[in-house]
């Protein structure tokens, strides 16, 4: 298997021919992944690079990945994919949402380069978007929390105020009303994806005033250690398993599995039949998994847990069923009706009950 890491330096693009095309030696296919994270960071990009493994795993000699860690969202991530594009690389993939405009920005110079953006929704010939149904999740993490929580208060660290956030959110907390009405969440905005000392911070802050349950949709593992130190606080892995944490604090996670899906677009490049497309998939078809329930949490709440996920993955179930208000009281789901895509792809406003506003 053939595998390197892409080097910074501006040496590099001088491997490349003209802006706007590639070089093309003979060999393996060679597959590029961009992350905004470290890959060790234990969630969301660790879980990408797992997808990359696969992809070699799948392929062998065949295949050449090659990636970049901690990229950030702006000019850098144009650098990065051109140096990419440049020495070769006939599929990127883009694994943050802040690249999108840098996606498009960079497959205009490059139109045989494939590329991939991950929870994006802008489109061209040679991109694709794809993105998992990770509220599907949270609809399961906020059932167990709302049964677990003693204070009636859950903690969640949110990132960026982007749909994707927001229908987080919104999802774990109308699963949590569901089965304890007195729940109350208290919300802590980041910005950031990834950053230990920030994440660590507004887990202590959340805790101090009063939650015992903490959710987050930030990457590091510190809001584990935080509820850990703290005791008496339960969390959930996010976009990986973080089962070091377990049995406690961490008490079930959300699992981002890429490797499909990574799989089967490089096959796509590989025989010619990649075409861009947009796909959101969820709990039924794997790309959304559930990590395993331990043995902190009740067995008649595991059970009901497991209910949820299993009528959600068959498409009995769907977490934004009506009736359903938003935050300003206004009608939004009637009942029995179920949210249509559109919606949840621009979700930007809070369900009835939730405290506090969503961030312009």
């Amino acid at each position: 298997m053939k595998r390197r890491t892409i080097l910074k330096g501006a040496g590099a693009l001088a491997l490349g021919s003209t802006l706007g095309s590639r070089v093309l030696a003979a060999g393996p296919t060679k597959v590029g992944f961009i992350y905004v994270g470290p890959i060790g960071d234990g969630g969301w990009t660790y879980q990408h690079d797992q997808g990359r493994l696969a992809v070699e795993a799948e392929f062998g000699d065949a295949v050449e990945t090659v990636y970049q860690e901690s990229v950030p969202e702006g000019a850098d991530a144009v650098r990065a994919m051109t140096q990419m594009a440049l020495q070769g690389a006939e599929l990127i993939f883009a694994t943050s949402f802040g690249y999108m405009d840098q996606v498009l920005e960079v497959a205009a110079k490059f139109p045989n380069v494939k590329f991939e953006h991950a929870t994006g929704y802008k489109t061209a010939d040679n991109v694709g978007v794809y993105s998992a149904r990770f509220y599907e999740g949270r609809a399961v993490q906020g059932t167990i929390a709302g049964r677990m929580t003693r204070s009636n208060v859950i903690g969640y660290i949110a990132s960026f105020p982007i749909p994707e956030v927001i229908r987080g959110i919104n999802s774990a907390f109308i699963h949590a009303r569901k089965v304890n009405p007195d729940v109350q969440f208290k919300v802590i905005w980041a910005y950031t994806w990834f950053d230990p000392a920030k994440e660590a911070d507004a887990a202590k802050a959340l805790i101090e005033q009063g939650a015992d349950v903490i959710l987050q949709h930030t990457d590091s593992t510190a809001p584990q250690a935080a509820a850990q130190e703290a005791g008496n606080v339960i969390t959930f892995g996010q976009a990986s398993d973080m089962a070091e944490y377990a049995p406690l604090p961490r008490v079930s996670s959300i699992i981002d599995n890429w490797a499909p899906y990574y799989v089967a677009r490089t096959r796509a490049v590989m025989d010619g039949t990649w075409q861009s497309d947009n796909t959101w998939d969820g709990i039924g078809k794997g790309m959304v998994g559930i990590g395993e329930i331990s043995s902190a949490v009740p067995a008649e709440v595991k059970a009901e847990a497991e209910a949820l996920r299993d009528a959600i993955a068959a498409g009995s179930y769907h977490p934004f069923t009506g009736p359903l208000r938003k935050q300003d009281g206004s009608d939004w789901l009637a009942e029995g009706e179920v949210a249509d895509d559109g919606t949840l792809a621009g979700m930007g406003f809070y369900v009835e009950g939730l405290e506090g506003d969503v961030p312009s």
